[in-house]
């Protein structure tokens, strides 16, 4: 990923509001850190302790104007030890890294000015992010908790005084954040293929701000001409008219994703293996770092586990309400393809059955993914689960 050149603080690029909110350097990690701490549970002054550092250091580290990205790398491994053999969730300490990166692809994407013969540069154009990474910045940008971090911590929902509840961005950085991930899908629109990851992933993190008309915005983007439409099985452009319909549905309108499962992935061999593809690298089942979305075409031997995909996707089934369509065919999907997957883990099978049994009780499935969960249940009976 190609670092920008920083702007000096205090100053804001041409065509943005004046802004006197501080960057952020290290806010992410540092909350994390702080929740953290506050699971083992430890006061700021016992923690620097069994550390050994100063209060006033650890201070830094969770207030992000000391970056734990800026600390040694000796120091850092031996400090996450640490705080595991302390008690710290194992799970919350395996984060730190993924937040670390978090925060400087954030500080990197509020300092870019895309320009449109140098769109390569742009720290969104040479790196396909992962589900974690993605939802580390969606919470300082929208204040959305992450799923990985729910799972392993307790945040008050509410804290007394002026204490923050999330490493939530000051306003003024929020419009900028906006501001500069829709200008660089702007200038990235007529660029072609290589603007795809670009354009894709800077539309899904537009997609965060609840204040943006998403649904006009592409209706614009059409007019122009600058947007692909739903495609007939996979193509180059397949990933963006995907990324298109995910940041429409967590707006809240599912009817573009429902109508590019059967017109882009249903019944097309290569688009539902790139589906596949695209789920075990969000999900970060397929730990190969991608440069671009070509990985997403490849059929044969996948570098990820189909056991493991079932399981992060039958976990999520019931709770991801904006993608449920997408989830619902995807497990259809993968079971269909490997015909024994049900039987190579029959806790996660039994999990499942569960699950599908609670969504086939909601009355606000489509009719095509009620249709797919009934065939998934009937699987699932037939090979002695949730009966």
């Amino acid at each position: 990923m190609a670092a920008q050149s920083p702007t000096r603080r205090g100053t804001t690029p041409t065509g943005s509001k004046p802004s006197l909110e501080r960057e952020p350097e290290g806010a992410i990690a540092g909350y994390l850190f702080k929740v953290i701490r506050e699971q083992i549970p430890r006061t700021q002054e016992e923690l620097a302790e069994e550390l050994g550092v100063d209060k006033s250091t650890l201070q830094g580290w969770e207030s992000g104007r000391r970056p734990l990205s800026s600390t040694r790398a000796g120091n850092l491994v031996a400090m996450r030890r640490k705080l595991v053999l302390l008690g710290a969730p194992p799970g919350l300490v395996d984060m730190l890294s993924t937040a670390m990166d978090a925060d400087l692809l954030l500080g990197e994407i509020l300092r870019a000015e895309p320009i449109r013969d140098r769109l390569r540069e742009h720290p969104l154009a040479g790196w396909v992010l992962t589900r974690d990474t993605t939802h580390m910045i969606g919470w300082a940008v929208s204040g959305v908790l992450p799923g990985v971090v729910a799972a392993h911590s307790t945040i008050p929902a509410a804290r007394r005084g002026p204490v923050s509840s999330s490493p939530l961005l000051e306003p003024g950085l929020r419009e900028r954040f906006f501001h500069k991930v829709r200008t660089a899908s702007d200038v990235a629109g007529t660029a072609g293929a290589e603007a795809a990851l670009l354009r894709r992933q800077a539309w899904y993190l537009a997609s965060y701000d609840r204040q943006w008309d998403a649904a006009n915005w592409f209706d614009a983007l059409r007019r122009r001409g600058a947007l692909t439409a739903n495609l007939d099985g996979w193509s180059p452009w397949w990933a963006e008219a995907r990324s298109v319909a995910a940041s429409l549905a967590r707006q809240g309108d599912p009817s573009l994703l429902r109508d590019f499962i059967n017109r882009s992935i249903a019944d097309h061999d290569q688009a539902e293996a790139a589906n596949l593809n695209y789920w075990a690298h969000w999900l970060g089942l397929d730990r190969r770092p991608q440069t671009d979305d070509c990985f997403m075409a490849e059929r044969d031997r996948p570098a990820w586990d189909a056991s493991a995909l079932l399981r992060e996707l039958a976990v999520r089934l019931d709770r991801a309400v904006e993608y449920t369509d997408l989830y619902v065919h995807s497990i259809w999907a993968l079971i269909l393809s490997r015909r024994n997957l049900l039987d190579s883990d029959p806790y996660v099978a039994q999990e499942l059955a569960g699950r599908v049994g609670v969504l086939l009780d909601d009355g606000t499935l489509s009719s095509e993914s009620r249709r797919k969960l009934e065939s998934v249940y009937y699987g699932l009976r037939t090979s002695g689960y949730g009966v």
